[in-house]
């Protein structure tokens, strides 16, 4: 099983980059820790091959470094809008109200007759 979607595919090979570069590794060094080849660790870091969850979490493992996980409900595209793009036309309208009040406050008064 292949941990990356197309989407994620990009940041799947950024975050093995990063790992790397972090772990102060050469290539072939992580590769040797990670039990894979140079070229096999090359390929994940350009993104023109995607490892599966295990390998991943193996290669991360040889940097080490520890991984965290945090779930979270996903936003999806609601009638045919992005959630950034509603959010950012509701942004829109809010700028179009008055942000002046009035300098006194005006409350009902409740139970309380002049």
């Amino acid at each position: 099983m292949h941990i990356a979607t197309v989407q994620s595919e990009v940041e799947v090979a950024r975050t093995l980059r990063r790992a790397r570069s972090e772990s102060g590794l050469s290539l072939r060094e992580l590769a040797r820790r990670a039990g894979t080849s140079h070229t096999t660790l090359l390929a994940y870091e350009r993104g023109s091959k995607t490892p599966g969850a295990g390998t991943f979490l193996r290669i991360l493992n040889a940097c080490d470094l520890a991984v965290d996980l945090k779930l979270s409900p996903r936003i999806r595209q609601a009638d045919g809008l992005e959630r950034g793009k509603e959010l950012e036309q509701v942004l829109d309208l809010a700028a179009q109200f008055p942000a002046r009040h009035s300098p006194e406050l005006e409350l009902p008064v409740f139970g309380y007759r002049q």
